[in-house]
């Protein structure tokens, strides 16, 4: 028969073979960066630059399945929620689209 230890160990396993224990490490980290985040403190309007570099850190962020960081960054930064057009994005860095696959 398994012990306590061992079941712990296959359950941790488990959950991090499948993604699910990265996923409840970010969403409590969200959930307490939400909790400890004072509205009464304004904060700091986004400059233009900080807008773009900010709109690009979020693309690369859910790009790579990184929803939970990213809704951290959109919360803290004051970033809208609505993402920015690409076109907008593209024509504002003077940068150019490849047509096969989206990429900057």
């Amino acid at each position: 028969m398994a012990t306590v230890t061992e079941l712990k160990a296959v359950l941790k396993d488990t959950l991090e073979k499948k993604g699910v224990l990265g996923h409840l490490k970010a969403r409590i980290r969200a959930e307490i960066f939400n909790a400890l985040d004072d509205d009464r403190e304004p904060r700091p309007s986004l400059s233009h630059e900080n807008l773009l570099i900010n709109e690009l850190i979020r693309e690369y962020l859910e790009f790579n399945k990184y929803k939970y960081t990213a809704s951290v960054l959109i919360a803290e930064s004051g970033q809208p929620v609505v993402p920015l057009d690409r076109q907008f994005l593209i024509r504002e860095l003077n940068a150019f689209e490849e047509s096969k696959d989206n990429t900057m």
